[in-house]
């Protein structure tokens, strides 16, 4: 017999491991909701069937953490996202056998004390639901639970396939540049079928697909990719097999289609060509701004309403005419100074007969400097994360930036200048920057620098570095290095990257997420900060000022021209509208009240209110922008209308806005 002939064996009861697994799940949980059945002392009839439940649960945790450790150690699997769902899968069998066994003793007492044993419960289910979690990503990939959310269903459609194969077969040689093409499309590819099992933290057979490195190393079969012999090569010879075949790639049913194992073919018989430009998976919003030509052919004068009305008849969305005198008035000061006008005022205004009028009170309003700071410092506060406190914090750890904030907006200070004194701060604006820091031992994407980098790229850009902080990406093109590299911005030292809590040895190159905006090098902090202060605020620099354009319509409108507001790589309703409003929000001096008024002057702003039946219909790929949304009063909002109609909520604050 064979030397390690019984290996088979072992693999055999590996693969039991997802069978057995769901025992633990079933029992446990059910055990769970039971025990809370009988708090109180109620049910307690149901006591010894609860017992049987745990202690089959722990037994059958133990044994499904048995089979799962012959599954990963014998059967191909490695990674990191492996070696957690392992590690979470032994802590799921000692507290399942721990809480057992406080079950059992306590079977035993004449008055017991179920505290310890239903904390000890709660804490197994707990860490069972994220052991589960991780498995479901490591068999059906990481976006298992998000791909189904609204914005992120869209299908791979082969078009670009088709079309560049129809483009490149009949040529004798290829082009760099047309190789560049050819193996971007074979990257895109792997990335939409196969980063799934052949990832970095993931590595099927050893095999890894979403870099060079892992492409051209092969996995434990040997090589992948023999350029230039596609007969040659292991993962060609894989993805042509028969979708009944053991050995064939993709698995679960997800073959590849003709046209593109054609391309894979056609891009190893030409030599398998790696393209230096990285891979975009994802959609990404253009970062240059220029400034749209505004439709001709319409009755509008406001730039606003061409760009939307054009939009209207493209869409075929009919509107009615603008809100009355005594709407208009109440949604103005609302939007403004987030107080309700006064009678008199209101009165005043309706009986006005001016053209102008409601421009006039839009500046009447926005020149309340006072009134104006006080509503959209909360606004502001939220955007920045102002002023935190909490449990597990470090006193002093983070300051704030009220008094800057309070200024610079009874100023109208530009936003650029804003950003400039946020990105390389004085005293008083330090604490955008400084980060929030823990007690204890954090993980390294919490660590202070590389939360100036979330901070910054979630408020200012509307991206996500969170995700890049951890990994490369699951929502985004963002890669580790890039997160890293702007991290290290703000760090005294040079930062190791750590990829899921883990040093992977390679140190981080000091890089600004845009890098063609210029460089951010430095010897010293102050000297990164300084050069990023001024490498943000470029005109060109078109993501920083579509965000807080975007942010601010939202705020007046409802809803933004790209939602979330959070990431800007989402389709806009209207890019037009969106890179008129922005690229005049710099033509008028980076001017926020400005770009208010532009706002608040269109017909656009002052057309009725819109309801939705459905949440979801505002928040998905399909809205429709019809009008300004139904939006709820603020809390502040709230407060200071219930103090001018009834009696004052904060006595001392009422003065300030009590002869409107």
């Amino acid at each position: 017999m064979e030397e390690n002939s019984w290996i088979w064996i072992v693999q055999l009861l590996g693969r039991l491991h997802p069978l057995a697994v769901h025992f633990p799940i079933g029992l446990l949980v059910v055990a769970l909701l039971l025990e809370i059945l009988t708090i109180k002392g109620k049910r307690k009839g149901l006591r010894e069937g609860i017992a049987w439940m745990v202690y089959l649960g722990a037994i059958f945790s133990v044994v499904s953490t048995c089979l799962g450790w012959f599954l990963g150690t014998f059967d191909n699997y490695t990674g990191d996202l492996v070696s957690l769902h392992q590690y979470m899968g032994v802590s799921t069998a000692i507290l399942a056998s721990i809480t057992a066994l406080i079950l059992y003793k306590l079977s035993k007492t004449t008055k017991p004390n179920y505290f310890k044993y239903r904390s000890g419960l709660f804490l197994t289910v707990i860490v069972l639901s994220v052991t589960g979690h991780l498995g479901a990503s490591l068999t059906h990939g990481e976006d298992f639970l998000t791909s189904v959310l609204p914005g992120n269903m869209e299908s791979y459609d082969d078009g670009k396939t088709v079309a560049l194969l129809t483009q490149l077969t009949p040529l004798d040689t290829l082009s760099e540049s047309q190789k560049d093409a050819l193996n971007l499309e074979v990257r895109a590819i792997f990335a939409h079928n196969c980063y799934q099992c052949h990832n970095e933290n993931k590595q099927k057979g050893g095999l890894v697909l979403d870099n060079k490195r892992g492409v051209f190393k092969g996995g434990k079969s040997g090589e992948s990719i023999v350029a230039g012999y596609s007969n040659q090569s292991e993962l060609y010879r894989r993805i042509t097999l028969s979708p009944n075949h053991d050995e064939v790639m993709p698995k679960k049913g997800k073959v590849l289609k003709d046209s593109e194992i054609e391309l894979i073919r056609l891009w190893i018989e030409e030599g398998a060509h790696w393209a230096d430009q990285a891979l975009k998976i994802f959609p990404e919003a253009p970062l240059a701004l220029e400034k749209p030509i505004l439709p001709k052919g319409t009755l509008e004068t406001h730039p606003v309403d061409k760009l939307v009305f054009s939009y209207f008849d493209k869409n075929k969305i009919k509107v009615s005419g603008v809100v009355d005198d005594r709407t208009f008035i109440r949604r103005a000061y609302l939007d403004v100074l987030g107080l309700l006008p006064s009678i008199a005022k209101v009165e005043s205004f309706i009986n006005d007969d001016s053209s102008d009028k409601r421009e006039e009170l839009i500046d009447n309003l926005l020149s309340d400097t006072t009134n104006y700071t006080q509503n959209w410092l909360s606004f502001w506060n939220d955007l920045l994360r102002n002023d935190y406190s909490g449990t597990g914090f470090i006193t002093g750890g983070r300051k704030q930036i009220t008094g800057w904030l309070y200024k610079s907006l009874m100023d109208n200070k530009p936003y650029n200048l804003m950003v400039k004194e946020l990105m390389n701060p004085m005293e008083e604006s330090i604490g955008f920057i400084k980060g929030i820091q823990w007690r204890g031992v954090v993980n390294a994407s919490q660590r202070t620098e590389m939360q100036a980098a979330q901070n910054i790229g979630q408020a200012l850009l509307g991206m996500n570095v969170k995700c890049a902080s951890c990994h490369n990406s699951f929502v985004s093109n963002l890669t580790l290095d890039q997160a890293y590299g702007f991290a290290t911005v703000f760090s005294d030292s040079i930062l190791e990257l750590n990829r899921c809590d883990k040093p992977i040895g390679k140190m981080a190159k000091v890089n600004f997420l845009y890098p063609s905006l210029g460089s951010v090098d430095g010897t010293t902090v102050a000297e990164r900060l300084e050069k990023l202060s001024e490498v943000m605020v470029k005109p060109e620099n078109g993501r920083l000022y579509r965000t807080i354009t975007n942010r601010i319509w939202k705020r007046l409108m409802g809803r933004g021209i790209v939602e979330p507001v959070d990431e800007m790589d989402k389709m806009p309703w209207d890019a037009d509208l969106l890179d008129w409003l922005s690229a005049d929000f710099i033509d008028s001096g980076y001017d926020l009240k400005q770009l208010m008024k532009t706002v608040m002057t269109s017909k656009t702003y002052q057309l009725p209110t819109v309801k939705y039946e459905e949440v979801a219909i505002v928040k998905s790929a399909s809205y429709k922008f019809k009008g300004p949304l139904i939006r709820r009063m603020s809390a502040e909002q709230f407060s200071d209308a219930v103090s001018q109609v009834i009696s004052p909520v904060y006595n001392s604050y009422f003065f300030i806005f009590y002869s409107w």
